[in-house]
């Protein structure tokens, strides 16, 4: 044990646990203190990162960048008198502590200013407690009084980031970038860049995202693998989605979760993971990429994951749910998520207000999801534009359900403006108004194109496809619609498309007079939409076998489906729907033998 062990103006008293600075006790968390004592012992030699990890976190799994944190917060005591420089980072190869490195750099800073407040002390452990508004604010006061280094920039832009405000990072990522870089820290460097390059390509710079991408590559070549090339490859991938190439985002997200695995690290593993399950589903190995994505998310559940990986793995496979109609699945995910984001003491991004604006225009209430979609809409548009056009997509879906028609055009109209399909959407909106023809012209088209999200709402678009097809006319089509999606039932497996094929071969048992069959699939996609708790389609359904069952003489059936059917659309809010079940109501009343109005 060493007794006491001074360098500059410090002096280390390891059996009283402290760290002096003129006299005066820096305070340091535990482990930190730790970290300096064992790196100050080992300091004729560069200490791994694994033996640190094992000194320091004996018999815990922990990743590496609890030891960055760690470091960062050494770091900031140092640099209050310009030795941070101190504890030297060697690529691939550890960290140690060299006094010689700083000598004559110590900075003649006058007692007063050392006893000052330290906003950096702050905001370390700001950041160490998840307090995001504390430590992005004392980053910032921090930042008027000394240098930050390249950890620090990287945790305030951290900060940032799960206040809901990514482009505000950007700067100090750029900053950060260069910190890195001027203390040879090449793989921190690296991954600032990529950090950048995801925030670039979320706010649709394409051009900026592949020139940060770039740089990240350069700053790597010729150094061994490690984590940070993983978190590269894995813009990379994306880079190659946003381009319409899913198999070659298929491939590289393969060898981003391969690295990871290697590299043993869970944050690389994991992404790589997410993304090679998300592009699978793209490419129709459903089964496969369902597995791949809800392994990925356990992941982030079951270990130390930072904030920013668990959003991007949560947001993730909300996409993926969105886009398949996976509604059921995407209340379990969308539930954990709110859980991860309160323990981590995040705001909801943008991105995350659209996943649950859509679930709660499908299972909750529609004016709950108006003001997820709103709130949605006026984040994305600064710090994620691509997904505006989905937004406003959403936003249409739930003025239609309402019965606000005009409000549901327009909505529609700037998704398609945005670039973005507002299928299956618009064609409903369509047909309610009579035009089946150009619903069914509307949907084909939506159906032309590689971009990941075409290609991942083909089954939902198929399926109302086959709807619409029998109410235009196009028996022959639809039946070919629906006999597909059966034999392909192993790559839309979801209850939201087999709800709509028996949808659409009730219509076709109907036309074809076969009241048995009709009530038969009715009811199947009846239990199927009830199974999910789609309660707007349950709704719909039900006024369907209603109409039918009132056609056939069962009023008691009837009124049991309507009572149902008014109930769902009271607690949505749903005004079409609550009217056409009271529109129905006076009809059974009026018939002979028929009941009474039973709705309220």
């Amino acid at each position: 044990m060493l007794a006491t062990f001074e360098f500059g103006p410090f002096q280390l008293d390891e059996p009283g646990r402290l760290l002096r600075l003129h006299s005066r006790a820096i305070q340091l968390q535990p482990r930190v203190f730790d970290l300096l004592v064992y790196l100050v012992r080992n300091r004729a030699r560069v200490v791994s990162k694994e033996e640190l990890l094992d000194a320091l976190w004996p018999g815990v799994t922990v990743t590496e960048n609890s030891l960055q944190r760690a470091v960062s917060v050494l770091r900031a005591a140092l640099r209050q008198v310009g030795m941070d420089d101190a504890v030297q980072n060697h690529p691939r190869a550890g960290y140690r502590f060299d006094v010689e490195a700083t000598r004559g750099q110590v900075a003649a800073a006058p007692l007063e200013a050392l006893l000052a407040p330290n906003d950096l002390v702050d905001a370390r452990e700001a950041a160490a407690r998840q307090s995001w508004s504390k430590a992005a604010s004392s980053f910032a006061a921090a930042d008027t009084k000394c240098n930050l280094g390249g950890d620090e920039l990287d945790s305030w832009a951290l900060a940032l980031h799960c206040l809901g405000k990514p482009s505000d990072a950007v700067p100090i990522l750029v900053r950060a970038v260069t910190e890195h870089a001027k203390h040879d820290d090449v793989e921190a460097a690296a991954g600032s860049a990529a950090s950048l390059a995801t925030i670039h390509l979320e706010r649709g710079e394409g051009a900026v995202a592949a020139g940060w991408l770039s740089r990240a590559e350069e700053l790597l070549d010729g150094t061994p693998e490690s984590a940070a090339t993983g978190k590269v490859l894995w813009v990379r991938a994306r880079i190659a989605a946003s381009e319409g190439n899913p198999q070659q985002a298929l491939e590289i997200a393969e060898a981003v979760y391969e690295l990871g695995r290697r590299q043993d690290d869970v944050r690389v593993t994991a992404l790589g993971l997410m993304y090679r399950g998300f592009f699978r589903l793209s490419l129709g190995n459903t089964s496969e990429g369902l597995a791949d994505q809800d392994h990925a998310a356990a992941i982030a559940l079951s270990n130390d994951i930072d904030p920013f990986t668990g959003g991007v793995l949560y947001c993730n496979v909300l996409w993926a749910c969105r886009t398949f109609g996976d509604w059921a699945r995407a209340t379990q995910w969308t539930l954990s998520y709110q859980t991860f984001c309160t323990s981590g003491k995040m705001e909801f991004s943008g991105s995350c207000q659209l996943h649950r604006a859509e679930v709660l225009a499908v299972q909750g209430t529609l004016d709950e999801a108006l003001e997820h979609i709103g709130d949605a809409i006026s984040r994305l548009s600064a710090d994620a534009p691509w997904a505006l056009g989905d937004a406003h997509r959403v936003l249409g879906d739930v003025h239609r359900a309402g019965g606000n028609v005009e409000a549901a055009r327009a909505a529609y109209e700037t998704c398609y403006g945005l670039g973005w399909s507002p299928e299956p959407g618009h064609a409903l909106l369509l047909l309610d108004q009579g035009d089946a023809q150009g619903a069914l012209a509307s949907l084909e088209r939506s159906l032309i194109g590689k971009s990941w999200w075409t290609l991942q709402r083909q089954g939902i678009l198929l399926a109302h496809l086959a709807v619409v097809a029998v109410h235009a006319g196009q028996h022959d089509k639809a039946q070919s619609l629906v006999e597909d999606l059966a034999r392909n039932n192993n790559r839309w497996p979801m209850p939201s498309v087999r709800a709509l094929t028996n949808e659409a071969s009730a219509l076709l048992e109907e036309a074809r007079g076969n009241v048995s069959q009709t009530m038969n699939h009715l009811q199947l996609a009846r239990q199927l939409w009830t199974s999910i708790e789609a309660r707007i389609e349950s709704a719909r359904v039900r006024i369907m076998i209603a109409e039918r069952l009132a056609a056939l003489n069962d009023f008691e059936g009837a009124s049991t489906e309507l009572r149902a059917a008014f109930g769902a659309a009271e607690s949505l809010n749903s005004d079409v729907y609550r009217k056409r079940c009271l529109t129905l109501q006076d009809r059974l009343a009026g018939m002979p033998h028929g009941v009474g109005r039973a709705l309220s």
